[in-house]
């Protein structure tokens, strides 16, 4: 049973059409490219664990480096002509909620370096092990701390690689924090 069937089973039985829908947006360049981050990524490489949204990175036709004003208007517009509604900041996608995120440097990072992996025959990007680190890192919260904890000691890290990202991105001490902890 893949990690994710987990989540489909109990909240979202359509995982597999919310991840054609978003292909679909691709196709019909309203994104230039995405992955899937936070909870739903982190399934895909370790044991099941708790969240209720899909987070879906999106890089935007006209850029989406942070300082950018980003409009996904044509993006929601389309997925309501789709019968997508919202549900406060989500927008429901075959029965699944999902939340856009336009990427900063170090998302278009993730998502540019993202691995195809397949969902029930539906190619789709998963953001790698070692990026969803240092986005969980950076983002400090105890859930996030939880699932780098996880990560960590679950699924294979290219450690040189990892380090490489977070020294760019000045995540050093959150790892390192982080790295104490598990060998204590």
């Amino acid at each position: 049973m893949h990690q994710l069937d987990y989540y489909t089973s109990n909240a979202g039985k359509f995982m597999d059409k919310t991840l054609m829908m978003i292909n679909d947006l691709k196709k019909k360049k309203l994104i230039k490219d995405y992955a899937i981050g936070g909870g739903i990524a982190a399934m895909f490489y370790i044991e099941p664990i708790l969240t209720y949204d899909l987070d879906v990175f999106v890089i935007t036709p006209k850029g989406g480096k942070s300082g950018k004003v980003i409009n996904l208007t044509s993006l929601y517009d389309f997925l309501e002509k789709k019968k997508c509604t919202w549900r406060g900041e989500h927008i429901i996608v075959k029965g699944v909620p999902v939340q856009f995120i336009p990427v900063d440097e170090l998302e278009e990072e993730a998502v540019r370096s993202a691995k195809v992996m397949r969902y029930k025959g539906v190619h789709t990007k998963v953001i790698t092990p070692e990026y969803l680190v240092a986005i969980f890192l950076r983002a400090g919260r105890k859930k996030d701390l939880e699932k780098v904890e996880r990560l960590l000691t679950q699924t294979d890290i290219e450690m040189k690689k990892l380090k490489k990202i977070v020294h760019a991105y000045g995540l050093e001490k959150k790892l390192s924090s982080i790295m104490r902890g598990k060998n204590a």
